[in-house]
């Protein structure tokens, strides 16, 4: 058949399977009529399932019909080889590929690997070539922190293995690298960033780790403790962002009609309320347990947004702002050899 992609045989021997598992054998008028196809492609069909997929296909003159032979009474029902997909799933299948090669590239190399060879095989047979799935999704970052691969490596499999996990790490708020011993219990994708949210032995709590900060890690012959999963989504999930513990305030902003149109479309936190005033603002309330996060999420707006409630919250974005504004009524000092020459080496030497 002129045309014919490779896709729809396959889709086409999923439905000879089918047929051919049917209790009355299906004659060739019957296979001709379900596929819809000439009697030349179901030929090649059947050929390319006798010679590539070692089927067992044979004529039964009784039955005057088509079905799956047995070599032999011991021998197995047959099945088709390895992974077999739609064009739709294959479709599916390879746009994931890429997402996980975008998001995480490098890091999940080792846990796909043994996967690679078949995946670029059922790839191969794609109507449209990887190369034209790659030119038109694109996945753009902003604030990735990297993470190396040998630290991630291990700390997954520490965590699918169930040991504690000791860990030299940085911490940002402190500026200093401590020791840690921690029983794992999950990994967190979050902004496109990786975190650990473990039971951290020091402290006798949950605490999230962020895996770029993690300068020396290894795993410790005891097994880790179990946190009930109840227990981890209701640390992690109550909270705001990334930050676990349970919501002990409330968020009351005002947005300007300009950013409400954006705003009244976006998910802050699952238990989040809004309602749209008659001028057009929007009224957004918003649980958390740190404010951080939820800071830097209001100050993203500017201008275009208010802190209604509470004053402690209201009173730190005040002081942000503050330092902010500060910078700009200075007087500008601009650093000698500004992104010149030391800028463009800096760039060079990161590729």
């Amino acid at each position: 058949m002129v045309g014919e992609s490779p896709v729809s045989q396959i889709e086409r021997i999923y439905k000879i399977d089918r047929l051919l598992r049917r209790r009355k054998p299906p004659s060739r008028q019957e296979l001709l009529d379900a596929l819809e196809v000439s009697p030349a492609t179901l030929k090649r069909d059947l050929e390319f399932m006798r010679s590539r997929l070692n089927a067992p296909i044979e004529w039964d003159r009784e039955a005057r019909g088509y079905r799956y032979g047995n070599p032999s009474p011991d021998a197995p029902e047959y099945s088709l080889p390895g992974l077999w997909f739609t064009a739709a799933e294959l479709s599916a299948l390879l746009l994931m590929h890429e997402i996980l090669e975008e998001l995480h590239a490098g890091l999940l190399r080792d846990y796909l690997a043994p996967l690679e060879n078949r995946v670029r095989e059922l790839l191969e047979r794609m109507p449209a070539p990887v190369q034209e799935v790659r030119r038109r999704f694109r996945i753009l970052h902003a604030g990735v922190r990297p993470v190396e691969p040998e630290w991630f490596q291990l700390v997954s499999q520490a965590t699918l293995a169930r040991r504690k996990l000791w860990m030299n790490y940085y911490s940002r708020a402190r500026d200093a690298v401590g020791e840690r011993v921690v029983s794992p219990q999950r990994l967190i994708s979050y902004r496109s960033n990786w975190y650990l949210q473990a039971w951290c032995h020091e402290r006798r709590a949950l605490r999230s780790f962020a895996l770029d900060s993690i300068r020396q890690a290894k795993i410790l012959a005891e097994p880790a403790i179990e946190v009930a999963q109840e227990t981890l989504d209701a640390s992690l999930g109550v909270g705001y962002g990334i930050f676990a513990g349970p919501a002990t305030e409330k968020a009351l902003l005002r947005f300007s009609p300009q950013a409400a149109r954006w705003v009244s479309r976006e998910l802050w936190h699952p238990d989040q309320r809004q309602s749209r005033m008659p001028d057009g603002t929007l009224l957004l309330e918003v649980p958390y347990s740190s404010d951080r996060e939820i800071l830097m999420d209001v100050l993203r707006h500017g201008p275009d947004v208010q802190v209604l409630a509470p004053d402690s919250l209201r009173r730190a974005v005040a002081m942000a702002l503050e330092r902010a504004s500060a910078l700009y009524r200075a007087p500008r000092r601009m650093p000698a050899r500004a992104l010149g020459a030391g800028a463009r080496s800096e760039r060079v030497s990161t590729r």
